[in-house]
């Protein structure tokens, strides 16, 4: 129902490029803890960065579900890579194409969808996590510029060498309820006060960048700003929703390739003479894994349709980031149950896929968030 013959060409397409290009190199850089450059850069060689932009920004004008696409075939292979894709497009080049002016877009949008540049959103902070409202970064306008003080932590893309910048979550005042006004300011690599560390020493997504960035007086224009005053929380909630969307399909690239690995596995491993998946106990894990696969696929391509036709997606996106994200904890774990001994080893990628999953509960929202958002888009709450 969801599939077009192109949708399926970029699937084979990415799935091409991900065994062929990221495969051979994934375990490598997981062990090093080492991002690469040069896949970055073969990805946005291929697109990939900006797919869903109008051409005349850099992208290639195609629907949500084709970058879900792009994004579940990444995960397949490995969670590192797939992960600079989704946050460089959903939190880095969506929010400047969603409430960016033309100028914005123009300065900005060409370069991130190259691959040569990446871009971040800075939300979380020490104290700020599924409490944004706990944000203490500041900005102040002055004479002109925007003077930004405070810290933020465990963002994507944010210290890399190509990464140009990020979009930065701050308190920009009071409201007349005395609640926090919030507003979304652009802040660039190389700008005086900001400066960035890649955190290390990551059980997962050892191949991505995980940075903590710090303002000290940082000193933007006043043209930096995205958006409006006062809108900032906005732009955050609307970008989490898509957001969610790719964490989403992260999961489920990530369980196709964990139950992949145990179905050859259980194929080829004897015991008591005979191939394990000759055995009720293997056969019926395995056709466990694989419907909570098609119904998590289903599910994901729905809520990717909703938000292409401009539907409301809040409660659906929030569903699938949930389910999706709690079958990769399922079938990665019965996966490994399957290699036994084998499966706690780095010789098999298994392993990897393992620790890999444990951060899509955590990030974008956990999965008890995403249970709150669900309860009050039902009236629960």
């Amino acid at each position: 129902m969801y599939l077009s013959e192109e949708h399926e060409l970029i699937r084979k397409t990415v799935r091409d490029f991900a065994e062929r290009e990221i495969k051979p190199v994934a375990a490598e850089l997981d062990e090093k803890g080492e991002f690469s450059i040069k896949n970055t850069a073969r990805m946005g060689e291929l697109g990939l960065f900006g797919m869903c932009l109008p051409e005349k920004y850099g992208g290639q004008n195609m629907d949500t579900l084709s970058y879900i696409i792009a994004v579940e075939e990444l995960s397949r292979v490995d969670s590192s890579h797939a992960a600079t894709l989704a946050a460089h497009n959903s939190l880095g080049i969506k929010p400047i194409m969603d409430f960016g002016t033309e100028e914005q877009k123009m300065k900005y949008l060409p370069r991130l969808c190259s691959g040569k540049e990446l871009w971040a959103f800075g939300l979380t902070e020490p104290e700020a996590g599924s409490d944004c409202l706990g944000t203490k970064t500041t900005a102040k306008l002055v004479d002109g510029y925007w003077i930004i003080n405070g810290s933020k932590c465990f963002i994507t893309n944010g210290a890399v060498d190509i990464s140009s910048g990020v979009t930065v979550l701050s308190v920009t005042g009071t409201k007349k309820d005395g609640k926090k006004e919030f507003s979304t300011i652009f802040v660039e690599k190389g700008t005086a006060g900001f400066t960035r560390r890649s955190m290390h020493n990551k059980m997962m997504w050892r191949a991505s960048d995980t940075s903590e960035l710090f303002f000290d007086d940082c000193k933007v224009p006043e043209s930096n700003l995205l958006g409006e005053v006062g809108k900032g929380s906005g732009i955050m909630l609307k970008t989490l929703d898509s957001g969610r969307l790719s964490i989403a399909a992260m999961g489920l690239g990530l369980a196709q390739g964990a139950f992949e690995m145990a179905l050859q596995y259980a194929r080829e491993r004897k015991q008591f003479g005979r191939p394990i998946i000759k055995f009720q106990v293997i056969s019926f894990k395995l056709a466990d894994m694989a419907a909570k696969i098609d119904l998590a696929r289903t599910y994901l391509y729905h809520a990717c349709w909703l938000e292409s036709n401009d539907k409301e997606f809040g409660k659906e996106s929030a569903i699938a980031k949930l389910y999706c994200s709690e079958i990769a904890m399922e079938v990665a774990d019965e996966a490994v149950q399957i290699h036994g001994g084998y499966g706690l080893m780095k010789d098999y990628d298994i392993e990897r896929f393992y620790r890999d999953q444990r951060m899509l509960q955590i990030g974008e929202g956990t999965s008890e968030i995403q249970r709150l958002v669900i309860a009050r888009k039902i009236g629960a709450v």
